[in-house]
């Protein structure tokens, strides 16, 4: 199984009009960390919130990348 992001904005749609890194990664706990090392950049780049799939699965949606 892989895993990866899906980066959306603020009102929940993907953001695909803008170059973002698309990796792809062994397990849940790598994409985890992977994230929490690169959301700064992302939220740079636009993004506002993730969510985590597995292959086409959704794990988690809605995260928000900002602090409330």
């Amino acid at each position: 199984m892989t895993w990866r992001w899906r980066y959306e904005n603020a009102n929940g749609g993907e953001v695909t009009d803008r170059p973002l890194p698309r990796e792809v990664f062994p397990s849940q706990a790598d994409a985890e960390s992977w994230l929490g090392e690169n959301y700064r950049e992302l939220l740079e780049a636009g993004v506002e919130q993730v969510a985590l799939l597995e292959e086409d699965r959704v794990e988690y949606a809605g995260m928000a990348l900002r602090a409330e």
